[in-house]
């Protein structure tokens, strides 16, 4: 009951805002004189008791029709954490009937997506930079529960949805970003990186030690902006999104390599723009053109603050690529507010396979995936809905997606190897013109993310094949499978270089070339994290309202009789796994800090001779080891725009 009554009090306000503020002659003609003076005694209210800003006062006043001035004081009070997530769609759903006359269109109504961004990477503040200085905002009223990393658009885009920072004519733009500063020791780092990698086989030896390391590094730093272009249609919103970081390469011309350890170069994570059309006041359909975040894997992604990698080989999964997306969305309503969204995807096929001359790297990367001459086919199920109704949590989200895409090796003639006896021609005389052999690469996952108010559950499981580009699969990718041949030649380069072919006699004596398998793999990973400021009933507006726990556990297998194909005493390892645990303190809107401890650990797979001795295992502090580990702890700051 009282909630209830809560909600009809919030209705009412935001009603009574909009009737003074637009449908007011009035205030109307006050609008025209002065647009950062509203007419709305309760505007002026709300900006006086610091709650509104004259810019944000301003903003509700604008707007062209009185449902658009409700919905926007309802984001800014979303915002600003006096109302929740919740409150926000029960509002605005509810007072979208009194307002549908005036609107034209009560079924252009959409709720703008809440983007949930990574530890590293939290979400731009309403703020706009040039105007006053901004009054003290008001304390939220209840310490937010921990919210998942989504970095998928679950709800539709809105028409106006963007609140900018700058107009540049009919295009809206929001920027947004972060600074992030790491301060790093590693008990054993023997690839020399600043960020973890799975051990034994990548370095080789560490040397008499465990190789430890010590790191300070800031090319975290990440600027994005998200725009908007109005569209005639009140039914249709096109939206996109531009992002880069310095986690990039360095320059490799010789008036910056003295300085190359600080000087990483800009590199584009997210370039995409999207069209949304409210085809019913419950659903919306879709298409995205860009680069974005795969639908396979990367819709649920673990909450650390070592982002550079965000545990690769160690039971994370995901990437970003060139994407043709489509989909659409449908909202079931209901006390759970459920909604399900499919969609499909062509992608950019890569398969992240290095060329052994790094000239062909250089000069057009790694090809494999595109000479396969098909798309990579990406999907994705997200059934959303509201678990726990207390205020500050966020939805919870069940996800399944899948990947299936092929590769291609390309041999030339002239590279069809010669070989010694009565016929040194064979192979050239069986393959005239070249050859082309490859592997095909699927795989699928279940993700779940489960928020309530006291604990926040994020899981995900994958299975599949050839996942390296995936960073899984222990960056493994594919063999030449040469049982039942005899008398092999090779390997041979295929051309680009980041793959080799082998030749050989079938049992019945007749040239072919080896058959490529990929390597299979599965994994995943537990993240639990626990709000410690509204557990233990902290002030809300107080310095301890910022505490959060996260605990984490990842594993990624690679087939142990897959691994037995590619095994050398440098290239032993099957199986990675991390124990993290994060303490973040969060000191306001803009400035986080951040301590993270955490065991990063390899293991090699065990081969016996036919004694039954170990054979071939890879070294670690210079002897024969089946484990590496590395003990890192971090600490570092957030400060973000």
């Amino acid at each position: 009951m009282k909630k209830a009554l809560q909600m009809r009090m919030l209705r009412v306000v935001l009603a009574a805002v909009t009737a003074f503020a637009i449908a007011s002659p009035v205030g109307a003609q006050q609008q025209k004189q002065n647009d950062r003076q509203p007419a709305n005694p309760l505007v002026r209210l709300l900006q006086s008791k610091g709650i509104l800003t004259e810019e944000e006062a301003a903003i509700v006043s604008q707007a062209a029709t009185p449902g658009e001035s409700e919905r926007r004081l309802a984001r800014l009070l979303l915002s600003k954490g006096i109302i929740t997530e919740a409150d926000y769609d029960q509002t605005v759903a509810g007072t979208s009937v009194m307002t549908a006359s005036a609107e034209g269109s009560a079924g252009a109504r959409v709720i703008p997506a809440v983007m949930k961004i990574p530890v590293g990477t939290p979400a731009p503040s309403m703020g706009t930079p040039g105007g006053p200085a901004q009054q003290k905002p008001a304390a939220p009223a209840v310490i937010p529960a921990v919210a998942p990393i989504r970095v998928l658009q679950s709800e539709p885009a809105k028409r106006e949805g963007l609140i900018p920072d700058i107009k540049l004519g009919p295009v809206r733009v929001k920027p947004y970003g972060f600074f992030k500063t790491s301060i790093v020791r590693d008990s054993s780092s023997p690839q020399g990186n600043d960020f973890p990698l799975p051990m034994l086989g990548v370095q080789g030896d560490t040397g008499p030690d465990a190789s430890p390391e010590f790191h300070i590094k800031a090319r975290a730093m990440r600027i994005g902006a998200n725009f908007e272009w109005l569209d005639a249609s009140p039914k249709v919103a096109v939206t996109g999104r531009f992002e880069f970081d310095f986690e990039g390469n360095f320059t490799r011309v010789n008036n910056r390599n003295i300085s190359t350890i600080r000087s990483s170069q800009a590199g584009i994570r997210l370039a995409w723009a999207r069209v949304d059309y409210a085809a019913t006041d419950k659903t919306a359909i879709f298409a995205l053109f860009g680069q974005d975040w795969t639908p396979f894997g990367s819709s649920t992604l673990p909450n650390l603050f070592e982002t550079t990698g965000l545990g690769v080989g160690f039971g994370t999964l995901y990437e970003r690529a060139p994407q043709a997306r489509f989909g659409f969305n449908h909202n079931f309503g209901g006390s759970r507010n459920f909604k399900l969204q499919p969609e499909i995807a062509v992608v950019l096929p890569a398969f992240g396979n290095v060329p052994a001359v790094i000239d062909n790297e250089l000069a057009f990367g790694e090809r494999q995936g595109v000479d396969s001459g098909r798309p990579e086919v990406e999907g994705r199920l997200v059934a959303q809905f509201q678990l726990d109704k207390a205020p500050g949590v966020a939805p919870a989200q069940i996800i399944a997606s899948f990947v299936q895409g092929e590769r291609t090796a390309i041999v030339t003639a002239a590279a069809v190897p010669l070989v010694s006896g009565p016929n040194p021609t064979v192979f050239r005389s069986a393959f005239p013109t070249g050859v082309k052999v490859g592997s095909s690469r699927w795989g699928y996952t279940a993700e779940i993310q489960l928020p309530t108010r006291f604990v926040t559950l994020t899981s995900k499981y994958f299975n599949g094949e050839d996942l390296r580009f995936f960073f899984s699969g222990q960056l493994l990718s594919n063999y030449n499978d040469t049982t039942g041949l005899i008398n092999t030649a090779g390997p041979v380069a295929s051309i680009d270089g980041s793959s080799t072919v082998v030749f050989g006699f079938n049992a019945s004596g007749a040239p072919v070339v080896a058959p490529q398998r990929p390597v299979r793999t599965q994994g995943g990973f537990v993240n639990v994290a626990f709000p410690l400021s509204r557990i233990f009933n902290a002030d809300p507006a107080g310095r301890n309202a910022g505490w959060q726990l996260h605990l984490h556990y990842g594993i990624d297998f690679a087939k142990a009789r897959d691994v037995r194909h590619l095994v050398t005493a440098a290239n032993n390892r099957h199986r990675s796994d991390l124990a993290a645990g994060t303490i973040l303190y969060k000191l306001n809107q803009w400035v986080t800090f951040a301590f993270e401890q955490s065991l990063y650990r390899t293991r090699a797979l065990r081969v016996l001779n036919s004694a039954g001795t170990p054979i071939l295992l890879p070294l670690f502090r210079g002897v024969p080891s089946r484990e590496a580990h590395d003990i890192r702890s971090e600490f570092g700051t957030i400060f973000t725009f």
